[in-house]
């Protein structure tokens, strides 16, 4: 991909518009998880130290185009400042008068903060006046916001087209590199794990990780609406009955491919989240039973395809992970891949917080900070904030 690299931008002196993904957990104004917050830090910290002025941007939550305290990213700012190291100035504002003073007060090495982009109407809906808006704030335009790069807003899309010089940053970077290494050229075996809830989010990418991986281990609710497709009945359990027929066509796809389809061949189940649960084969789940998580069996299963691959990508959990008494399927999962010899890449979400938990995220090749934005990548999908960067660059 034709990406240019924030390094090779002139910044000395210069206001640079730095998009981050912020988007952190808040409680009664504290912040829960700084994790994006420390991945942020070091593209500003270097834009800083080169003499940029530093106007960082980002949405929190679903702001819905209006104001909410609740929401704001002022609590983000003093922890902004102590991982990147540098004074951070909260500015309570987007792209009004004190947006605009704070801009024209700032000196080369200060750092921005603005608040909360979808306080603004125009951000969601990418807006062109609120684009000209942002722009005029800046001469230099940088994403490092991977995360929310299959959105189309203003800050990700609409707002590029007005910037001559604009590079992605190295999260950005990294996250591009690691997911085209994954999508275009994997070292074989290739062996996808796939769970989560739905089926009906990851169409596009099951179909094609159908046609492009090796092995296909299915886990989590989606699981359940393949084994209801194979006829095997799966009690209370959370099932897309309308996409059984889907779900049929994606394993004939892949078997007409020679891609193997891992199913889970026993399960933990209960009558519910909060009730003890039990393991039984997986054609033994009983009536007023859902299946809860995958099973011992299907774990050392597992361990064994991923210890053969040579490339693993992971995207979603295998069971009710929240709850503690259905969670190991998951961390056994997150276990392998530490164990694994491969090229490991776990996608965004649950699956992010089960390699955290499990302490194993330092074993890992890349840990992808966009759930939605790498499974859209993987899918081959055009990421409107990707897009705007190559094109911004030709």
């Amino acid at each position: 991909m034709a990406l240019r690299s924030m390094d090779t931008l002139n910044v000395t002196g210069r206001r640079v518009l730095l998009r981050l993904d912020l988007n952190v957990p808040l409680k009664e104004g504290r912040v829960l998880d700084d994790t994006r917050v420390r991945e942020a830090a070091p593209t500003v910290r270097t834009l800083a130290e080169r003499g940029a002025i530093v106007i960082a941007c980002s949405h929190l939550g679903r702001a819905k185009g209006k104001p909410d305290p609740a929401l704001s990213l002022a609590p983000v700012a003093p922890v902004l400042e102590k991982h990147a190291g540098r004074p951070v100035r909260f500015v309570p504002d987007v792209v009004g008068q004190a947006a605009t003073n704070a801009v024209a007060q700032a000196k080369p090495g200060d750092v921005l903060l603005l608040e909360n982009l979808r306080f603004e109407a125009g951000e969601e809906k990418n807006d062109p006046a609120f684009c000209t808006k942002l722009a005029a704030l800046a001469e230099v335009y940088v994403n490092d916001a991977f995360g929310t790069a299959h959105r189309a807003h203003a800050s990700t899309a609409g707002v590029a087209a007005h910037f001559s010089e604009l590079a992605a940053g190295p999260l950005m970077a990294r996250e591009i590199a690691a997911l085209s290494k994954v999508r275009d050229n994997p070292e074989r075996p290739f062996v996808a794990v796939v769970g989560g809830a739905k089926i009906s989010g990851k169409l596009e990418t099951l179909t094609s990780l159908a046609n492009r991986a090796n092995t296909v281990v299915l886990v989590g609710g989606m699981a359940n609406t393949f084994l209801l497709a194979e006829g095997t009945a799966v009690g209370t359990s959370l099932v897309e009955a309308d996409l059984v027929g889907t779900a049929k066509e994606i394993l004939a796809t892949a078997s007409a491919r020679g891609v193997e389809v891992v199913l889970p061949t026993d399960v933990v189940v209960a009558t519910s989240p909060e009730a003890p649960g039990r393991t039984v084969n997986v054609d033994g789940v009983a009536a007023g039973e859902a299946i809860l998580d995958i099973g011992p069996r299907t774990q050392k299963r597992i361990a064994e395809v991923v210890a053969e691959a040579r490339t693993v990508f992971w995207n979603g959990p295998a069971g009710v992970f929240e709850k503690p008494a259905f969670a190991a399927g998951t961390l056994a999962i997150a276990q392998a891949l530490a164990a694994s010899r491969a090229f490991t890449v776990v996608g965004g979400g649950e699956s992010v917080a089960a390699v955290q938990q499990a302490g194993v995220a330092a074993k890992l090749s890349h840990v992808s900070t966009g759930g939605g934005a790498s499974l859209e990548f993987l899918a081959g999908e055009t990421l409107p904030g990707v897009a705007v960067l190559e094109e911004g660059n030709k």
